[in-house]
């Protein structure tokens, strides 16, 4: 499942705190697909990491 192996990229690739991750989880049932662009608009990732994600997902 993608959202599984996203949330173990962003765990172990970026050290993003599963707390943070949570939060991001609990805003996107508005909008299941900006998972990272919710981490990004609550400040829990920086605008680099953002680019990682992005380039992790290309490649998912």
């Amino acid at each position: 499942m993608l959202h599984t192996r996203l949330t173990k990229f962003l765990q172990e690739e970026l050290a993003i705190p599963t707390a943070a991750i949570e939060l991001a989880v609990r805003h996107r049932e508005q909008t299941p697909s900006l998972l990272p662009m919710i981490l990004w608009q609550y400040g829990l990732v920086s605008l680099e990491q953002l680019d990682k994600i992005f380039d992790w997902l290309e490649t998912a």
